[in-house]
């Protein structure tokens, strides 16, 4: 075998001409053989640079010879040849030289392709961002915002990752992930302080370098159960909220593998922005959502059974559906025990939605203060009307009161309306009767005037209270019609002696069915039944047992 030739036995331009020897690149001149005839100065420096065994018994790199070679065979010059020299790297051109020789001019691109690679690699990281935030956007669940980031830490910047959550008391809440393998969360009473940064990233402070952590001091909390091997590189970064840090980020990476660079220090910086950024703001979501479902507790109406044998229900639908509190509501105060009386209210706030809602729980609370006064309706009412012109609310309330007990087999109420519209009794032959009872709107004029009526319900009969949702429902075959209090108290007819329950469900469908698509106000019905199957019944409001005055009072 023929040894490679040295390069400082190649002519040096010879018969070429003094303007192609003196060209700034590296110029070679190839025989048809394959081997390296001619070089000018550039390839001659640059050759001698090579090692030998990474050129062919020609002369030439390896990627060199199988272009010139395939020129050869082909006749057509290739698109593109490119490879290194001397850990540097070269784009070929080739042109036709004297006596069937092929001179290659060398390119250098080494500068243009770290320009590419670092371009690529900055795309690669922007579209893995580009995905972390989307796959962090999409859950406002603060657990899953936490797996999500541990995962893809995990799987895109480290062999594993760690997150540790601010502290609630002296624990923490830890979460792990491997890169392909189990996550695990456990809650752990942890000291920071033993890993260098993290208590400072705790409290939001730059991350230390990473070079400042020693991976085999790593207290075994740090490391995810069931990893192998030793660690060989640690980042840890804070994760950044909105003015509270949602926690910090831990990197790892296994002694196998290299250390992290000054620019995945950088990165996972930015990782760790995006990801706190979204933490953050499912925490915020969580504790507003908390908030709201705690509110809305209070200002829901309350799920109605039966009191002392009476037997009870109500139902709300707001104005809009997505929405699940409004202007109308109801409450039941069971007396102290069956000989007392116990307290029905339902009422319409002006307007609707949660302005008429925050008005709603108001005017409950003031009405469950004169729970005390409840057996004297006019004077209630006058207390309430009190308050409301006191109160920088401009918005009335029509109500319905009731005061309700059983004597025997028979249920007394002392019905008072107050602007509102007047109950409707259902008796057990099917008659409907309008109790007689009417007033003045509450929360409007310096006096409240009300006129209350008694009424006795024998076994089988409901008093019904509702508001105008219900019987100005505008739709009906045209759309335009109001379902009015006419068809109301002919729909009720078909409803004596049946249970309270089903009173309440089927006026809101009769509404439901008129509306139809239609807009609507809020609805609320309230159904009082002497229900003779309830009598002696353990009383039950809200889903809770009756209990001494103390309790029912609540």
């Amino acid at each position: 075998m023929t040894a490679s030739p040295n390069i400082s036995d190649i002519p040096h331009g010879v018969g070429v001409g003094r303007a192609w020897s003196a060209a700034p690149g590296p110029v070679l001149v190839v025989d048809g053989g394959g081997n390296l005839v001619e070089a000018n100065r550039a390839a001659r420096s640059l050759f001698s640079r090579q090692a030998g065994k990474d050129l062919t018994e020609g002369g030439l790199p390896h990627w060199l010879a199988q272009a010139h070679d395939s020129l050869r065979t082909t006749r057509t010059p290739p698109d593109t040849v490119s490879g290194a020299v001397a850990d540097r790297t070269f784009a070929a051109h080739p042109s036709p030289g004297e006596g069937g020789n092929v001179v290659w001019w060398l390119v250098e691109d080494t500068d243009l392709r770290s320009a590419r690679r670092a371009l690529r690699s900055e795309r690669e990281r922007t579209a893995l961002l580009a995905d972390i935030s989307g796959a962090l956007l999409s859950s406002l669940n603060v657990d899953r915002c936490t797996e999500v980031t541990a995962r893809m830490a995990a799987d895109h910047l480290a062999d594993a990752a760690v997150i540790v959550a601010p502290a609630r008391g002296r624990r923490h809440s830890l979460t792990y992930a491997q890169a392909g393998g189990a996550l695990t969360r456990t809650v752990a009473q942890i000291e920071p302080a033993a890993v260098p940064g993290l208590a400072e990233a705790l409290q939001g402070f730059p991350p230390v370098p990473t070079r400042w952590i020693d991976p085999d001091g790593l207290p075994d909390w740090a490391l995810p159960p069931g990893s192998d091997g030793p660690i060989g590189s640690v980042i840890i970064t804070p994760l950044p909220g909105h003015g509270v840090p949602a926690g910090v980020l831990m990197l790892l990476r296994s002694s196998t593998h290299r250390a992290f660079t000054d620019g995945e220090e950088v990165f996972a910086g930015l990782f760790a922005a995006r990801a706190g950024a979204a933490l953050s703001a499912a925490r915020l979501y969580a504790e507003q959502a908390s908030i709201t479902a705690t509110l809305l507790r209070e200002l829901l109406p309350p799920r109605l059974e039966r009191v002392h044998g009476v037997e009870y229900a109500g139902a709300f639908r707001a104005s809009l559906d997505h929405e699940l509190v409004g202007g109308d509501f109801y409450d039941v105060h069971p007396g102290a025990d069956p000989s007392k009386e116990t307290f029905v209210v339902l009422g319409d706030v002006a307007g609707k939605g949660l302005e008429a809602a925050v008005l709603t729980g108001k005017i409950r609370s003031v009405l469950h203060a004169l729970l005390p006064l409840s057996g004297d309706h006019r004077q209630v009412l006058t207390l309430l009307n009190n308050a409301l012109l006191d109160s920088h609310h401009t918005r009335f309330v029509t109500l319905v009161l009731a005061s309700v007990r059983r004597r025997a087999d028979q249920v007394e109420l002392r019905l008072t309306s107050a602007g509102h519209l007047p109950p409707l009794i259902i008796r057990a032959d099917g008659r409907v009767e309008e109790a007689a009872t009417g007033g003045t709107l509450v929360g409007a004029l310096p006096e409240v005037t009300a006129r209350s009526a008694n009424v006795v319900l024998a076994p089988g009969e409901t008093c019904l209270l509702y508001t105008d949702g219900v019987t100005e429902a505008r739709g009906g075959p045209l759309g335009d019609q109001l379902y009015g209090e006419a068809r109301l108290q002919t729909a009720l007819r078909e409803c004596a002696r049946m249970p309270a329950g089903a009173v309440v469900e089927r006026v809101q469908m009769l509404a439901a069915q008129w509306l139809g698509e239609g807009r609507h106000d809020d609805l609320a019905t309230l159904a009082i039944t002497n229900s003779a199957a309830g009598h002696g019944a353990d009383p039950v409001v809200d889903g809770h047992r009756d209990r001494p005055a103390h309790r029912a009072r609540r």
